[in-house]
C-alpha cells in the first residue's frame, strides 16, 4: 500500500522503517534493544539497575519502542515485563537491509 504525504506518495515498507529509525535515533534506546536481545524479557526495574537513569526516564524510552512495535509489554501488575517484539524485529532488521543495500 502507499501512502501520500503532500505531493510525494510512499511505500508502507517507507513509513515502517521511518518509524523504526525513528524509534532507534536514541543511544539509550539502542542499547535497552541490545539488553532485550539477549534476554528472554525483564522488567522496568531491571533496566533501571542496568542504565544509570531515572525510571521515567526509562519508561519514556520504553515507550518509544513499544510505539514503534519493536518491543511489547506484558502487564505483571505492578510491573510490566518488556521484550523484543521478535517479528517486528526481524523486519526492521530486513527494512534496513534492503535499505543499505
Amino acid at each position: 500500500m502507499k501512502k501520500t504525504t503532500g505531493n510525494i506518495i510512499y511505500k508502507e515498507d517507507t513509513e515502517q522503517l521511518v518509524r523504526f529509525a525513528k524509534a532507534l535515533g536514541h543511544p539509550t534506546r539502542i542499547a535497552i534493544l541490545k539488553h532485550l536481545e539477549n534476554q528472554s524479557c525483564c522488567f522496568t526495574g531491571d533496566l533501571v539497575d542496568i542504565f544509570p537513569l531515572a525510571q521515567s526516564t526509562i519508561s519514556q524510552h520504553l515507550k518509544e519502542l513499544r510505539n514503534a512495535g519493536l518491543i511489547q509489554g506484558e502487564l505483571n501488575p505492578p510491573k510490566i515485563k518488556y521484550c523484543i517484539n521478535k517479528e517486528n524485529w526481524k523486519t526492521a532488521k530486513a527494512l534496513f537491509q534492503n535499505f543499505f543495500d
